[in-house]
């Protein structure tokens, strides 16, 4: 068997107070209609990036409502994931060729892990290209398959999206964040778009006493008496935090007292993390008002909930981005936001609501000084940001969306 993914226990009704009864009573109409359906989410990992933090609620709030549902990952392989690191990157635009042997042990892999399916589940939901192959290799008699995309195919290496698009054909439907996400001429099954969004309640966004939140930061050497930058993200190119540094630095020649703080989460599926942790970490060194963390230094969820409430402004300098819940996580929690004008944030930021898109890095300082020195402003654009994620981009808008295309899938014939 595929290792499963345990999960905390999460109650449809606790939401009502955020989101208020509508939604809920829409959603316990969805979990009734879909009452006792076996439900299988497939990813790579279980914590360390968007689609592991969507799952860890998605999975048990699915529960709360009828529907039995499961989590679980693709063989854990170091050379798999060296070779769909390459795969994701160049099906979001990097020039990239996939060698034969890469592609045969990419196949070889979703081979084996079809082979630790058993069970019969109504509807099985595959994240993203890792383990995009596994229905080829299963003779499977029932139940329908969803491939889900995460990440910005917009400007996919077409070698590449032609490979991983061949064992799309065999889904039933596919998600996209977006649809210019969808690569042109694609022949792609039953698109439906569907976006991300953060779970209010969780660890990572719960109300937490400001008191608390200065307490924690102060504990790991922040000063907060001066001004405090952040980005949360995987160390990943596509992140940019050198580009992050490059921002601060002309930040920091107009206001000297700013303080930059860069914390990502190391995770099992991206072996490159490290590398781009060591770059992080040669280009700071000698500054000591940039503070560099991971998962691995104590800063989890709660620790990253407390960091966003006590910052000034939010940087998210994405090149490419498939969604990017941690704005939609700053703006929760009212924080300004400047980020990269760049897939699923536009969703988020559409007219600049929550802060300022940019496109460059002097366009980004410029932005950072201006929320910096007109601090009233930046508080009406975050509190705007925040009204948008309320409407928008909280998980239980998510939910419906995808408990209604389950629904549809399992109604036809």
């Amino acid at each position: 068997m595929l290792q499963e993914v345990a999960t905390k226990k999460k109650l449809i009704a606790a939401y009502e107070k955020v989101v208020g009864k509508p939604i809920i009573d829409r959603l316990r109409k969805l979990g009734n209609d879909l009452k006792g359906l076996r439900l299988l989410e497939i990813n790579s990992t279980s914590s360390g990036g968007g689609v592991a933090e969507l799952l860890s609620s998605v999975v048990p709030l699915v529960n709360s409502l009828g529907i039995r549902a499961e989590w679980r990952l693709i063989c854990q392989d170091q050379r798999f994931f060296r070779i769909t690191k390459k795969i994701h990157n160049a099906l979001q635009g990097m020039n990239y060729r996939l060698s034969s042997e890469e592609k045969q042990a990419y196949l070889e892999h979703n081979r084996r892990c079809a082979g630790m399916i058993s069970g019969n589940y109504d509807v099985v939901v595959v994240n993203d290209p890792q383990p995009a192959a596994i229905l080829h290799y299963l003779n499977r008699k029932s139940g329908k398959w969803i491939w889900r995309c995460h990440i910005d195919t917009s400007s996919a290496n077409q070698k590449v999206w032609k490979f991983i698009s061949q064992y799309l054909q065999e889904y039933e439907a596919t998600i996209f964040t977006m649809p210019e996400f969808v690569p042109q001429n694609s022949q792609i099954p039953d698109k439906n778009f569907i976006s991300p969004a953060i779970d209010p309640l969780n660890s990572k966004n719960m109300k937490l006493p400001l008191g608390l939140c200065q307490e924690t930061v102060s504990e790991f050497g922040i000063d907060l008496s001066k001004p405090l930058l952040l980005q949360v993200s995987r160390f990943d190119p596509w992140k940019d935090p050198l580009g992050v540094i490059g921002i601060y630095r002309q930040v920091k020649a107009k206001i000297p007292d700013v303080q930059l703080a860069l914390i990502g989460s190391m995770a099992n599926d991206d072996p490159e993390g490290w590398d781009m942790y060591s770059t992080i970490t040669n280009e700071i060194k000698g500054d000591k008002d940039i503070f560099l963390f991971t998962n691995l230094d104590g800063v989890g969820s709660l620790e990253v909930n407390a960091f966003q409430r006590v910052s000034n402004v939010i940087i998210q300098k994405s090149i490419r981005e498939g969604f990017g819940l941690v704005v939609s996580e700053a703006l929760w929690k009212k924080v300004p936001v400047v980020a990269g004008r760049a897939g699923g944030i536009k969703l988020q930021m559409k007219d600049d609501t929550g802060g300022f898109l940019i496109d460059s890095l002097e366009e980004a300082s410029e932005k950072v000084i201006y929320l910096l020195e007109n601090p009233l402003e930046a508080k009406a654009r975050a509190n705007q940001g925040f009204k948008r994620v309320l409407e928008k981009f909280l998980i239980t808008r998510m939910l419906v969306d995808k408990l209604e295309l389950i629904r549809s899938l399992v109604n036809k014939s």
